[in-house]
């Protein structure tokens, strides 16, 4: 039931802080958002690993994965989707997010050396198909920088994905996701603070009330509680079933894109979505079997 727990709180807040990502965006720029995001998130965390009396220094067997971490997760990836949503609606930006568990799983094969099914390349070709469909009613309103938005967010999602499996290796050296996250938030604020400094970009926040709400639901439910709950889950079992729940971010993030930011549902948005989440479960060797351990917290049985 832990596991539920920690899936169900994963997919209500990460589907729908695209939408608050969305209203970042205008007058502040990007760099400086995401880092007020995670000077905050870092800053939270940091507070509660003292009154855990946990704080400490990462060891330095785990410091290159820590700042590999903070590199990844909470520099590059943001920056990728922050980006990508200037120009692409955030709900299909979580489409292409969903991609993960594929990802997770060519990536695991490539540096863990864990074994991929052929059916992954099978599901990866089902969910391109589906993002296809997705982006067909667009072309009719494609403006100029979309396509580079899609490869932009694709990009986030491998660094998501190279996360993922950074957290995965510090786990198993014993250190928890409260505590890497709180420094590997703080490494990747500290880069864009220094960034935007020496760009010479203005760190004053936009006062309105729009602009601080969204980032204190980015810094806190959706960095703090997020992160920590979908990390957890990648140690509990695994990064390429703990990225199921990306499964059901377009749902909840197209439902919300419609609702503030006029997206529109049409066959092709169901036909796209429907086969994006098949994709990802012919992705996955014994995908039901799989997900129905997560959600139970059973062990799978070998057949």
């Amino acid at each position: 039931m832990f596991n539920l727990m920690l899936y169900v709180v994963t997919v209500l807040i990460w589907g729908t802080t695209w939408l608050a990502i969305k209203w970042q965006l205008g007058v502040v720029p990007v760099p400086v958002s995401i880092a007020w995001r995670f000077l905050l998130a870092s800053l939270v965390l940091m507070l509660v690993l003292l009154l855990r009396r946990e704080w400490r220094l990462p060891p330095k067997a785990a410091m290159p994965f820590v700042l590999a971490q903070g590199v990844a997760l909470f520099c590059l990836n943001f920056l990728c989707f922050y980006h990508a949503e200037q120009t692409v609606p955030s709900g299909l930006v979580a489409v292409i997010f969903s991609l993960a568990p594929i990802l997770n799983a060519i990536n695991g094969k490539l540096f863990l050396k864990r074994e991929m099914q052929p059916s992954v390349l099978v599901g990866a070709v089902v969910g391109l198909a589906g993002i296809v469909c997705l982006f067909l009613p667009e072309w009719r309103h494609w403006q100029a920088g979309m396509g580079q938005g899609v490869l932009v967010a694709a990009l986030g999602t491998i660094c998501f994905s190279s996360g993922n499996l950074l957290s995965s290796r510090m786990q198993g050296m014993g250190l928890t996701p409260l505590f890497t996250n709180a420094w590997a938030m703080l490494v990747g604020a500290t880069i864009l603070t220094v960034g935007s400094l020496l760009a010479g970009l203005s760190f004053e926040p936009e006062w309105t009330p729009r602009y601080l709400s969204a980032l204190v639901y980015l810094a806190i439910p959706g960095s703090v509680i997020g992160f920590t709950a979908y990390l957890m889950l990648v140690g509990r079992i695994g990064p390429d079933r703990a990225a199921y729940c990306t499964l059901l971010f377009p749902v909840v993030a197209l439902v919300a894109s419609s609702l503030f930011e006029q997206y529109q549902w049409t066959g092709w948005t169901v036909l796209g979505l429907l086969l994006v989440v098949a994709g990802n479960l012919i992705g996955l060797a014994n995908a039901r079997r799989a997900l129905w351990a997560m959600l139970t917290g059973r062990q799978l049985q070998p057949g």
